[in-house]
């Protein structure tokens, strides 16, 4: 439905608004577009008003005729969406289906939408797309030349207070590795911490994703509380009346001008513009989007990254593969009686966890720091290692050798993928970027497509949040931000459990999972080169099922993998990617149980936060009449104490069987079905 009309106000300040309303294509979603002193709009969603009088706008400097700006100049201010004059407006219904590269949850994605586009006299326009489970919008530009993007605002209004889930960083400078917290949103006060994308709005009715996708050649964004001061009668009236409901808004790093390194892996950044982008006048700007949602699981189950995602750059994709690693950082010293060498940065230990990959069909091998002699030198490798020798011999073996490098060596040595290429290495493992402004934003991308050019695969750590990249450049498999394993006792599943709900739905996570030892949180310990897990060992393998990345990683030694050989073989069976994801019960923050289907193989994954739970888990997505054999790995009876305690189990299984599972405090249960 569309339609457009109009009504004057009775305030004393008299002026005429317009309105447009489209619905998503199964009518349960309602965008309602107000035009008056700027652009407004409303959002519902089966009946219930989620958001109401929200804004955008975006402050230039740019000649006011529609100009651009020449390198060096500067140009006058204007804000696009204040006094917007409607010129034009298209309705459209769009109907396809996609099939992403590398499919983290369904190999095929119907994409049905709505597209709503208003055309705004100044040589702009705003794009919406209303989904069945979401609306997103954008900015068009049509503008000349170079423009610098003062502000963007993006202010969401709360119809009804309801609590908030927040990842709030001390500042700008950020690896988004913060625990989650809650924060009623009427309690969300301007003075407190802003938080990274995505936000979880935990409605009563429904819940709501907020983030943004489709982000090049700008900044990411953050998320400010501010005052309400408006309401719908204050607006059309002209009063200031404080409603007393959570309102946020957009807040982005401003682009740096002059910069410093700090050591290897780091810069202070000297000056700053008073931009937060310098970016050509003719453009699309990122996607805002609301993810809605009736059901908890429906967040865990999300493709909208798929359907706002940009169309790929790489014309040959057919080098990219997607798999496990093993993984040295953590737990890089084997031992036991078949370890007859000195365990260390050496080729020995190389070797062994490359004969381990091998054995298990994993496709990778990631070496981390201590591999070249110098952090700032990617081209001199530590001679114990004889990297050249470990690399035909991992090739010998089907084995891809990956190296981590901090991101200002790549920086300084954007050839080094050329040379990578020349010796073998597969990918890349860049590390502590810790900010995404505009440049670092571009930073990605530059690596990315030189990457690309020489059939390099790349792993983003100390990285934001997926915003699209992995999609124009699918070469890049995956990205930290995330409070993940290498925090060890730090990483606790009262947190971790949130991932599904928020982080995972907005893309690929390096969380490092797979360890072998596990502690209940308050018997944790074990640092380097001995590292644990928190939570039960069967929560531990459960995760590999659950928490999503093209490239995952098995963070425990080879030798502790072999000393539990069921559970080794397990979690090398799991897949990386999927063709079908159905979640079968969750309550976001608090447990999730989830199955995925790769061919003709189900694996289930559940874990529970602090406190145990019985659930019932139905096998009715199975097909029918087909007597199957599940192998599952559930809780100890004393897992609640010593969180080692697991059972394995095997028995047949059909679609008319109902498990009883039982999760204890911290815990989880995983199953593989064929």
């Amino acid at each position: 439905m569309f339609s457009f009309s109009f009504w004057f106000s009775l305030a004393t300040a008299c002026f005429a608004e317009k309105q447009a309303v489209a619905t998503s294509p199964d009518g349960q979603t309602k965008l309602t577009v107000t035009l008056a002193d700027r652009i407004y709009y409303d959002v519902e969603s089966h009946g219930e008003q989620l958001f109401s009088r929200c804004h955008i706008a975006l402050t230039l400097n740019c000649p006011p005729a529609g100009g651009g700006l020449s390198k060096g100049q500067r140009g006058g201010s204007r804000t696009l969406g204040l006094q917007p004059v409607l010129k034009g407006k298209r309705l459209q219904t769009i109907s396809e289906t996609l099939t992403p590269l590398h499919p983290l949850k369904f190999s095929k994605v119907p994409n049905n939408y709505t597209l709503l586009t208003l055309t705004f006299a100044g040589d702009y326009k705003v794009e919406w797309r209303i989904y069945d489970d979401g609306i997103a919008y954008r900015f068009v530009t049509a503008l000349k030349g170079d423009i610098e993007v003062i502000s963007e605002d993006g202010t969401w209004q709360l119809t009804t207070p309801c609590p908030l889930v927040l990842q709030q960083p001390g500042g700008f400078k950020t690896s988004c590795e913060e625990n989650y917290s809650v924060v009623p949103s009427n309690e969300w006060k301007p003075t407190d911490r802003m938080s990274e994308l995505p936000i979880l709005v935990m409605g009563e009715k429904q819940k709501v994703l907020i983030s943004e996708f489709d982000l090049f050649d700008y900044p990411g964004a953050f998320l400010k509380s501010q005052e309400s001061m408006v309401n719908a009668e204050g607006v059309a009236s002209g009063k200031r009346e404080r409603s007393g409901n959570g309102q946020w808004s957009m807040v982005h790093p401003h682009t740096p001008l002059r910069y410093e390194d700090r050591g290897d892996r780091s810069q202070n950044i000297l000056e700053e513009a008073d931009y937060i982008a310098r970016t050509a006048g003719t453009r699309t700007f990122p996607w805002r989007y609301m993810l809605i949602t009736q059901r908890d699981g429906q967040l865990a189950e999300s493709t909208m990254p798929v359907r706002l995602a940009p169309p790929c750059a790489i014309d040959d994709t057919d080098w990219i593969r997607v798999g496990q690693t093993c993984w040295d950082w953590l737990n890089g010293i084997p031992y036991g009686s078949d370890v007859t060498f000195h365990s260390g940065i050496n080729l020995d230990t190389y070797k062994y966890f490359v004969d381990f990959a091998a054995r298990n069909g994993v496709g990778y091998m990631l070496m981390d720091e201590g591999w070249a002699l110098d952090t700032r030198d990617p081209f001199h490798t530590n001679p114990e290692v004889h990297l050249p020798e470990l690399i035909a011999y991992a090739e010998s073996k089907g084995v891809g050798i990956i190296v981590w490098l901090p991101w200002l060596t790549v920086e300084h040595h954007m050839d080094l993928f050329a040379t990578f290429e020349q010796w073998g290495i597969r990918g890349v493992k860049i590390d502590f970027m810790d900010r995404h402004d505009q440049w670092m934003v571009n930073f990605y991308e530059r690596v990315a497509k030189e990457a690309a050019k020489h059939h390099i695969l790349i792993d983003f750590h100390g990285a934001f949040h997926p915003s699209g990249l992995d999609y124009k450049y699918p070469n890049v498999l995956t990205y930290e931000g995330v409070r993940g394993m290498e925090f060890n006792g730090g990483c606790k599943p009262d947190n971790s459990v949130w991932l599904p709900f928020i982080r995972n739905a907005v893309g690929p996570m390096d969380y490092t999972p797979g360890s072998m030892l596990c502690y209940q949180p308050e018997r944790h310990h074990g640092n380097r080169p001995i590292c644990s897990g928190v939570g039960t060992k069967a929560f531990n393998m459960a995760v590999f099922v659950l928490f999503e990345s093209n490239l995952q990683m098995l963070m425990d030694n080879p030798c502790r993998y072999d000393q539990w050989p069921d559970c080794r073989d397990f979690l090398t069976s799991v897949p990386v990617n999927w063709d079908e994801t159905r979640v079968l019960g969750a309550e976001a923050g608090q447990y999730i149980v989830s199955a995925k289907r790769k061919g003709d193989q189900w694996f289930i994954g559940a874990i529970t936060n602090s406190t145990e739970r019985d659930l019932q888990i139905a096998l009715d997505f199975l097909p029918a009449g087909k007597q199957l054999t599940m192998t599952s790995f559930a809780d100890g009876v004393n897992a609640d104490i010593i969180a080692m305690d697991y059972l394995r189990q095997q028995q047949a299984v059909s679609s008319a069987t109902v498990l009883p599972i039982h999760l204890a405090r911290n815990g989880g249960w995983c199953a593989k079905i064929e």
